[in-house]
C-alpha cells in the first residue's frame, strides 16, 4: 500500500533529502524522480513531505520531527476557505480542498486568511481534536491511494510559519515547484519503461519478426523528450545552487514544468499507441502508473501555465 511505502521510506530517512539552493539540489530532485519512479501516488506524498521540511527551514520553523509525515495545503478554490484567528493562540475555521494525505499525515502547513485579507501560512497538528476528515468524494482511480479531499478545521490550534504572505513570495516557492515536475519525470520513466522492454526484446529475439519500426519511432521521441526533460532539470538545478534568490526563478520553474509535462504526454501517449490496450488492460501495475500520472500532471495548469511562460519569456 502507499500508506505503507511512505512510511518505510520515512523511516529508512529516504525523506531527509538535501535542500534546494544549498550546492546539491540536483541530488534532491533525482530522489524525487527515483520514489515516484517506484510508485507515483507514493513519490506525490514524498514529495509534499521533503517541501513542508524545506519551506519550514526557509521560514524559520520547527522542523518536521521523527516519524512525522507532512502535507502542504494550499490550494484556495473560492467555495473552500479557511480562516485563521489571530489571539492569544492561533485559531483555524473552515474547509480546505484538495488535502493529499489527509488521514495519512500527521501534520501540515495550511494556508489560510487573516482578518487582514492576507495569506498567511500555519502548522497544525492533525491530531488536533478540531481537526476532522470527511468521507471522500474522490471518484477517479487515478491517485486514489494519495488520500486527498476536505479537511475540516474548527477551532483548531495553529503556529504560524513566516510572514503572512511569505509563502509565496520567497524563491524556494519555484524549486518546490520543480520538485513536482522531478516528480512527474519520473513517473514518465516508470509509464514508459514496458516501451522500452518491449522494443529491446524485439530487438533481441531473433525467432521473432523484426521490429516494429513504429514501436521504434515512438520509443525514439519518448527518449528525446524523457532526455530533454533531464536536461532541463539538470541546467535548473545548477542555477538554483549557483543563485538561490536569482529573479528569473518563476521563468525557470515555468520552463522545466513545460518540457516536463511534454515528456509526461509523450510518455502516455506513445506507449499506449505502440502497445496497444494490452499492458492497459492486463497489466494492473501499469495501468495504475498511467492513471495516477495523468492525474497528477493536471497540478499543471496546461495553457494557463504556458501564457504566463510566454508572457515572462517575452521580457
Amino acid at each position: 500500500m502507499t500508506s505503507d511505502l511512505v512510511g518505510r521510506w520515512l523511516d529508512a530517512g529516504e525523506l531527509d533529502l538535501p535542500l534546494p539552493g544549498h550546492g546539491r539540489t540536483l541530488e534532491r530532485w533525482t530522489a524525487l524522480a527515483r520514489l515516484t519512479e517506484v510508485d507515483v501516488t507514493a513519490g506525490r506524498l514524498a514529495e509534499a513531505h521533503t517541501d513542508a521540511a524545506a519551506i519550514l527551514v526557509e521560514l524559520n520553523g520547527a522542523p518536521p520531527a521523527f516519524g512525522q509525515l507532512w502535507g502542504v495545503w494550499a490550494a484556495e478554490p473560492p467555495d473552500a476557505v479557511v480562516t485563521a484567528h489571530h489571539a492569544d493562540r492561533v485559531i483555524l475555521d473552515g474547509t480546505k480542498a484538495w488535502c493529499s494525505g489527509a488521514g495519512l499525515c500527521t501534520h501540515a502547513l495550511v494556508t489560510a486568511r487573516r482578518a487582514d485579507g492576507a495569506r498567511g501560512l500555519y502548522a497544525v497538528d492533525l491530531s488536533d481534536p478540531g481537526v476532522s476528515i470527511p468521507p471522500s468524494t474522490w471518484q477517479n482511480v487515478g491517485m486514489r491511494d494519495s488520500a486527498t479531499g476536505d479537511v475540516h478545521f474548527e477551532s483548531a490550534v495553529a503556529v504560524e510559519v513566516g510572514a503572512p504572505g511569505e509563502y509565496l513570495t520567497r524563491h524556494g516557492f519555484w524549486h518546490g515547484a520543480i520538485g513536482v515536475a522531478a516528480c512527474w519525470l519520473g513517473g514518465a520513466r516508470a509509464v514508459a519503461a514496458p516501451l522500452y522492454r518491449s522494443v529491446s526484446h524485439a530487438a533481441q529475439d531473433s525467432s521473432q519478426a523484426p521490429a516494429d519500426p513504429h514501436a521504434q519511432a515512438h520509443l525514439g521521441a519518448v527518449d528525446a523528450a524523457l532526455a530533454a526533460a533531464e536536461a532541463t532539470v539538470a541546467a535548473a538545478a545548477r542555477a538554483v545552487d549557483s543563485d538561490s534568490r536569482d529573479p528569473d526563478a518563476e521563468l525557470i520553474a515555468r520552463r522545466v514544468r513545460a518540457v516536463v509535462e511534454h515528456a509526461v504526454d509523450e510518455a502516455i501517449s506513445r506507449t499506449g499507441r505502440a502497445l496497444g490496450p494490452k499492458p492497459l488492460a492486463m497489466d494492473a501495475a501499469h495501468a495504475q502508473r498511467v492513471a495516477d500520472l495523468t492525474m497528477y500532471v493536471r497540478q499543471s495548469h496546461a495553457e494557463r501555465d504556458l501564457a504566463v511562460l510566454g508572457r515572462l519569456a517575452a521580457r
